[in-house]
């Protein structure tokens, strides 16, 4: 039995060295690493939250920034419901950056995917390159919302994958996704008559979606 209603699948893109695995430890761990190692293909992180009274897992995969791996980001995001994209508000290259992953997200995942702009390290206020101001009028642009964070503080870590997780709950509710896809991203669990949470197959939601 699954001990969730939902299992979403997110993915975290952008620049190498922006704190995408900082951010994933300190939402799945509480905390945080100064000497955090380079992602080296991808990671993995997961946890459970509470969005309009339903379960849901988080399943949710850290990609590497370096342009050598992108042919294995690309890969995952066909997968995801959800995106992260992490750029560094000290570093202004990665905020340049911005564009290519974008064009790159478009090119590669579903149609319905909902992405998230996180300008992350807010909390080094005297080292910012990219102001507020900028960074909301290019996710203004492109039709996003942004959030800033910080991954070392935890300023708005939990915010940041909440808010997208409860953006993919309300399409859900819009009937938005396909759920009878393997490739939607998200992973629908079905109550049995005695308690519990059960996960429903992919032929169940399908006999059910056609049934007359």
């Amino acid at each position: 039995m699954a001990a969730f209603h939902y299992l979403f699948k997110f993915i975290i893109i952008g620049d190498s060295g922006v704190g995408k695995s900082c951010l994933l430890l300190q939402f799945t761990d509480h905390r945080f690493k100064n000497d955090h190692d380079l992602t080296i293909g991808v990671e993995f992180g997961a946890r459970t939250v509470n969005i309009d009274d339903k379960v849901v897992k988080l399943q949710i995969w850290d990609t590497a920034g370096q342009e050598s791996f992108r042919s294995i980001t690309r890969s995952y995001y066909r997968g995801a419901v959800a995106a992260l994209l992490v750029f560094d508000v000290t570093k202004r290259d990665s905020f340049d950056g911005l564009e290519v992953w974008l064009r790159e997200a478009k090119a590669n995942s579903n149609a319905t995917l909902t992405t998230v702009l996180v300008g992350n390290k807010a909390d080094l206020v005297s080292e910012r390159e990219v102001t507020q101001a900028a960074a909301e009028e290019f996710a203004e642009a492109h039709g996003l919302t942004y959030l800033e964070a910080s991954a070392k503080t935890a300023l708005n870590v939990d915010l940041c994958f909440v808010e997208v997780a409860k953006r993919v709950m309300a399409n859900i509710q819009a009937q938005v996704y396909d759920l009878s896809s393997e490739n939607c991203g998200i992973k629908v669990a079905q109550a049995p008559a005695k308690g519990g949470i059960q996960l429903q197959s992919r032929e169940q939601r399908k006999n059910k979606k056609c049934a007359c």
